[in-house]
């Protein structure tokens, strides 16, 4: 499946500022809100997740057509990842240590903010790493 490839990078963006929320406030709930946008995403595909319903209907008409597509698998590979990661910082946040909470929040906005500043997709390039080395 090909999907646009602004819809990824809009998700990261507010991925983005929901995991900087998650730091500033220590809030486990909302992190552990984010890792179900995540498990929809890593289980449904990130056009199917909350981010890319929003993406597809409110922002994607106002924008005209894509600039171009790309394989679904390696951003929904990258939502897996983000999904373990929001995973262990909720439990971090909410059972404890709390510096694990905000050390893997951390890791989880450092990923979001390449995608979203910089079209970087690090779960993406894990994915295509991992498919290279399995097929080689």
């Amino acid at each position: 499946m090909e999907i646009d490839i602004r819809g990824p990078r809009f998700g990261a963006a507010v991925t983005t500022v929901v995991l900087a929320v998650v730091l500033v406030t220590g809030s486990g709930r909302l992190l552990a809100a984010q890792a179900v946008v995540f498990a929809v995403g890593a289980a449904a595909g990130v056009a199917r997740s909350p981010y890319g319903w929003v993406f597809r209907t409110l922002v994607r008409p106002r924008l005209g057509p894509p600039p171009g597509t790309e394989d679904a698998a390696p951003p929904r590979f990258a939502q897996a990842v983000g999904l373990f990661f929001a995973a262990l910082g909720t439990v971090g946040y909410l059972v404890g240590p709390q510096w694990l909470g905000m050390a893997a929040t951390a890791c989880a906005l450092a990923a979001a903010f390449l995608n979203a500043a910089f079209a970087y997709c690090l779960g993406c390039e894990m994915y295509l790493l991992l498919r290279r080395a399995t097929t080689a």
